[in-house]
């Protein structure tokens, strides 16, 4: 079960990078049509954007220390690692799905990965 989780947890991290350089580094180009911004409203949030990208990157890169740290025989510490980064990552999308209607579809695409690696890490906990 770990494996698995360590799977999703990976998914779960790259998806988080891609959001980074979308919110970081493309955030008035090719992210504007995956965000649906006006290029005005892009420009006025960009500096906000590229903070909110490294909080995912930040969260992306506990869960792959979570998953090298399982892999290299530290099963507990990785545990934790990955159910932190993962946790975070399926909390912000069940805060954007409650608070934003509008943005639930973006909120079940950024929570799936983490929500299946909690669950696969309660499971191997057990």
């Amino acid at each position: 079960m770990l494996i698995a989780a360590a799977v999703f947890a990976s998914l779960a991290a790259a998806l988080h990078v891609f959001i980074w350089y979308l919110e970081s580094f493309a955030w008035t180009g090719r992210a504007r049509a995956v965000f649906g911004t006006t290029p005005e409203d892009a420009e006025a949030t960009k500096e906000m954007a590229f903070n909110q990208g490294f909080y995912n990157l930040f969260l992306a890169l506990i869960a792959l220390a979570g998953v090298v740290a399982a892999g290299v025989g530290a099963a507990s510490v990785g545990v934790a690692l990955m159910a932190a980064g993962t946790g975070s990552m399926l909390a912000a999308a069940l805060l954007l799905a409650a608070t934003s209607p509008d943005k639930r579809p973006a909120a079940v695409k950024q929570g799936a990965f983490p929500l299946v690696a909690v669950v696969l890490l309660l499971i191997a906990a057990l």
